[in-house]
């Protein structure tokens, strides 16, 4: 792809993970919860749905997505109840307590799961990928393995990098309260956001 596309479609990409949404809530909500290492699962989990979505748009499966749209409402009010059972793990967790700590052979797992689900659920993600994204790129010529190539590198880079960045961001918040009560507040904290996500996927159409 030439240059001034690829540039296009990484400022509004960027834009578009930076924004605050469901997504953005449940990795600092994971990340007050338990910290950057139980937080990054979900960082790449969310990658992994947003690929699909690429691939979606990138083939022309945008059409499959309307005809199948009732398999999308089931998946988005999934991810919404996931998030509200993490939300309720939160509030109800002992300060210090094991409940917010990854559990052995799974917690990276449900981690990753969640953040895909989330994904495939997000209608901000559909807006961008089925909406706004043929309007950056040129969708009506069929893509190459370069082409696929530098944007999955574009997509992969800037997820990354802006989830793991507000993922840091929220875990060292987390670093700040030691107490018991402080370390309550962060649990409800947390707990307020992960439900407030949940909330907006709900909501939106």
């Amino acid at each position: 792809m030439d240059l001034i596309t690829l540039v296009t479609f990484a400022v509004a990409y960027a834009i578009a993970v930076a924004i605050p949404g469901p997504g953005v809530a449940a990795i600092v909500a994971r990340a007050l919860g338990g910290g950057f290492r139980e937080a990054f699962p979900m960082v790449v989990g969310i990658l992994a749905g947003d690929m699909v979505y690429l691939l979606f748009a990138l083939f022309g499966l945008a059409a499959v997505a309307t005809w199948f749209s009732p398999i999308f409402v089931v998946v988005k009010w999934a991810s919404a109840i996931y998030l509200l059972y993490i939300a309720w793990q939160f509030w109800t967790a002992k300060p210090g307590g094991e409940k917010l700590a990854p559990k052995k052979g799974g917690g990276a797992w449900r981690a990753f799961v969640g953040g895909f689900a989330l994904t495939l659920g997000n209608p901000k993600t559909i807006a961008f990928y089925l909406a706004l994204l043929p309007t950056v790129l040129p969708l009506d010529r069929p893509i190459t393995l370069i082409g696929l190539a530098e944007l999955t590198v574009i997509t992969a880079t800037l997820l990354l990098a802006i989830g793991s960045a507000y993922a840091a961001l929220a875990a060292s918040a987390r670093d700040l309260f030691r107490t018991p009560k402080s370390l309550k507040l962060l649990n409800r904290t947390a707990a307020s956001i992960m439900a407030g996500a949940a909330a907006f996927v709900m909501a939106r159409g």
